[in-house]
């Protein structure tokens, strides 16, 4: 892509997540400059990992897991993405599950409902169980599937959870059966990579240092101007109470957002290796994110 080939307006793909309209809102309303004019694209994050896949979006949100799979065509930015402690997909199962002791339950053998094979939730549940069976469906499916202990006529054991499941899964009768993200920074020290904002790697340079300076400014109003956003989120968050939506953007915005710094770096790099340890991707030299500007 050249600069004569840029269109007019860039379409940038983004979740329905509170973390996310929370950081956009500003970008997409034209409140915060941006070198230039984007559309938005609401879509799930496993809809977007598949269309990042295709190459479909110039900028697109998307896990980090699916993003080492397209490393050849798209690279992050600095800004919007998901890093942090606390932050992690959880496993659960029901309540007085038979047979089952939820403190030690080992998930090896046993069919866990998931959100997507290109999600860094089931990267990690793979690294510490590398013979579960997975059952994959949309994210906000998952819950509902373990609650019930089945779906589509197969059985499921416990589910693989992630946004803002991690804070209403109590609500559907399912227990916590481990932490990933905990698990994660008992392992290595570091902030979990969950999601990161990429861009074209044939988009010219200053575009790509243009676009993270534009998503940080987006955010920076977006913490300036709190209320601003409030009906924008809303309006994207189906049932979820304002407490639910704040908690979820207080968890999972925060400073590695504004930039991911050298220690979400790290941690970035850190994933990358146990993928391609595990198998999951291939080893690469590309750079993971842009230059610094």
């Amino acid at each position: 892509m050249t600069d004569a080939a840029l269109p007019p307006v860039l379409q940038l793909g983004y979740s329905f997540c509170p973390n996310d309209t929370f950081i956009f809102h500003a970008l997409h309303a034209g409140l915060t400059p941006s070198p230039v004019p984007v559309q938005e694209v609401l879509e799930d994050v496993q809809t977007l990992n598949d269309w990042a896949v295709e190459g479909r979006l110039p900028i697109t949100k998307i896990s980090y897991r699916a993003y080492f799979g397209v490393m050849d065509r798209y690279v992050a930015l600095r800004a919007g993405g998901a890093l942090g402690r606390g932050v992690g997909p959880l496993v659960v199962a029901r309540d007085g599950t038979a047979g089952l002791d939820l403190s030690g339950m080992d998930l090896n053998g046993k069919v866990v409902a998931s959100p997507g094979a290109l999600t860094t939730a089931e990267l990690l549940l793979r690294a510490v169980y590398p013979d579960v069976k997975v059952l994959r469906m949309r994210y906000d499916a998952v819950m509902p599937a373990v609650e019930r202990g089945e779906w589509e006529g197969q059985a499921v054991d416990a589910g693989l959870i992630i946004h803002e499941s991690r804070f209403t899964y109590p609500q559907h009768g399912l227990s916590k059966v481990l932490d990933l993200g905990a698990w994660w920074e008992t392992e290595t020290g570091l902030p979990l990579p969950l999601g990161a904002i990429l861009v074209r790697r044939d988009l010219p340079v200053e575009l790509q240092l243009g676009l993270n300076t534009a998503v940080r400014r987006s955010l920076e109003y977006a913490y300036a101007h709190p209320q601003a956003a409030t009906d924008y989120i809303r309006a994207h968050a189906a049932e979820m109470s304002d407490e639910v939506m704040r908690a979820h953007i207080d968890l999972y915005v925060n400073e590695f957002s504004l930039d991911v710094g050298e220690e979400g770096e790290r941690a970035v790099k850190e994933l990358h290796r146990r993928a391609v340890e595990l198998g999951a991707v291939s080893k690469t030299d590309l750079p993971l994110f842009i230059a610094r500007s």
